[in-house]
């Protein structure tokens, strides 16, 4: 089996080089850029498993390389944001960061935001195998689970893979609520913590994905306790 390659795109050189060291110790191929621009390059270039993105970089800062990416990859990014800094946590997670972790941060805690995510691929991909269905379709929004392409009204909708599991969960469970705090723990694979927008953020970025080809809003905001996609246009 291949080891896991991460690409950390920060311009701390002490950290990056510690951060390596600890991550080859455990196991994973670790590459690291120090400015935004050669980050995005080796971002296009290489077949890398996860990137941790630094906000403030030379050349490109982590913003630059989310708006350089569109939207429109597949690699999970984890944002590393300044502690207590919630502007660039909501500005990350618009712009198609997968999650976000506060700096300073622990090593062992890194590792294991970075398994749970690699884990929740993993488990995405075995599913979309060993699942004798090709699609999900309700309410005229379609996921291919071979190609993980999504439609709407058959226009090809560009979701990151958090959003598209946190779509499909939805989509599974029509006009039922499902929680915050259960598709934090089965998307993000972690609790839902205090003040955490991480789930509102992502919802916020599908609906406003699917707006444009339909004719209403799918997803239905049920306030303190969670969302329901409707099986039916909401009049």
């Amino acid at each position: 089996m291949t080891s896991p390659h991460i690409l950390m795109i920060d311009d701390d050189q002490e950290l990056t080089e510690l951060l390596e060291e600890y991550f080859v110790s455990e196991g994973f191929q670790f590459t690291c850029c120090h400015d935004g621009e050669s980050g995005l390059h080796n971002a296009y270039n290489n077949d890398i498993d996860l990137i941790l993105l630094d906000v403030m970089m030379p050349k490109l800062n982590g913003f630059e390389v989310l708006k350089a990416l569109g939207g429109r990859h597949t690699t999970p990014i984890l944002m590393l944001t300044a502690k207590g800094d919630d502007t660039d946590k909501v500005l990350g997670l618009e712009l198609g960061a997968d999650d976000y972790l506060p700096k300073p941060f622990k090593h062992k805690e890194l590792l294991a935001r970075i398994n749970a995510i690699l884990r929740r691929i993993e488990i995405t991909e075995k599913d979309g195998i060993l699942n004798t269905n090709t699609e999900l379709s309700v309410n005229h929004v379609t996921l291919n689970y071979a190609t993980r392409k999504v439609l709407c009204y058959g226009h090809v909708i560009e979701l990151t893979g958090t959003e598209y599991q946190l779509l499909e969960m939805l989509m599974m469970q029509p006009n039922v609520i499902v929680s915050k705090s259960e598709l934090s723990e089965k998307v993000l694979h972690r609790k839902l913590s205090a003040f955490d927008r991480s789930i509102d953020m992502h919802i916020s970025n599908i609906r406003r994905k699917l707006l444009p080809y339909s004719p209403s809003d799918k997803l239905k905001t049920i306030r303190g306790a969670g969302y329901i996609f409707l099986s039916g246009e909401n009049k």
